[in-house]
């Protein structure tokens, strides 16, 4: 079992996720290593927790399913929970946004490319289409008359 963690520092927003419905969802994007020979994949791989393939030579189902090419072993993975919203007063302490249960494969690194919402703290205003890729995001509340911003993200992949 793999979680995502994040850790960010929330200035007047709050309730930081994934946008991520069956109409839109997320694609989570890693680098994935071979539990079993330690190859590790050299490109990005992306999946949602919406769609599912059947696993060869099982009866279940995945979000995630990967052969690797130097041992030839097929692994899988599927997003168990989440996403969960980071809250403001959670002050970098990290959050698990999702959890993976993975078989016979690790992800190694995490790359936010998809958009994520949030909304503000004292107007409830609602900020969509957050890009969180360079680092850090800043917009301007104007319900508040405040900015706001998201800082210091930092993303860890490891054991639940």
């Amino acid at each position: 079992m793999l979680s995502l963690v994040l850790s960010a520092e929330l200035t007047g927003v709050t309730d930081l996720r994934p946008t991520d419905t069956e109409d839109e969802p997320y694609y989570y994007t890693f680098k994935v290593q071979c539990t079993s020979c330690r190859e590790t994949h050299p490109n990005w791989v992306s999946f949602n927790r919406f769609v599912t393939a059947r696993n060869p030579g099982s009866r279940g189902e995945a979000n995630f399913v990967w052969k690797c090419k130097l041992c030839q072993k097929t692994h899988s993975a599927s997003i168990i929970a989440g996403p969960n919203t980071y809250e403001a007063d959670e002050k970098r302490t990290g959050r698990k946004v999702i959890e993976i249960d993975c078989r016979g494969l690790e992800f190694t690194e995490f790359k936010a490319d998809g958009e994520w919402e949030a909304k503000g703290v004292e107007s409830s205003t609602s900020f969509t289409g957050i890009d969180l890729a360079e680092g850090e995001w800043y917009d301007y509340d104007e319900k508040a008359g405040d900015e706001v911003a998201i800082k210091e993200i930092s993303w860890q992949v490891g054991r639940a």
